[in-house]
């Protein structure tokens, strides 16, 4: 797969870990940024994305906000 995949979180949302194990599942490379420690990255999502939940999933230009398993695989193509 050649889209860069990159997940904003925080430590306890129950959906990132959801969307993280998705990914592991599926041997899914992937960068994540924990936005309830780093300022600029939580600045950087809420810009791309006008949200301020979590998990926002971008692969490639494609957004994904929440856990949208369907969407994931569709994106990913799996």
């Amino acid at each position: 797969m050649d889209k860069e995949v990159v997940i904003y979180s925080t430590p306890t949302c129950h959906f990132c870990q959801t969307t993280k194990e998705f990914f592991k599942e599926n041997n899914v490379e992937y960068t994540e940024f924990d936005v309830s420690t780093d300022q600029e990255k939580r600045a950087e999502m809420i810009e791309k994305s006008g949200q301020m939940g979590v998990p926002v999933v971008f692969i490639g230009e494609e957004m994904i906000i929440g856990y949208d398993e369907d969407k994931l695989k569709q994106n990913l193509g799996l």
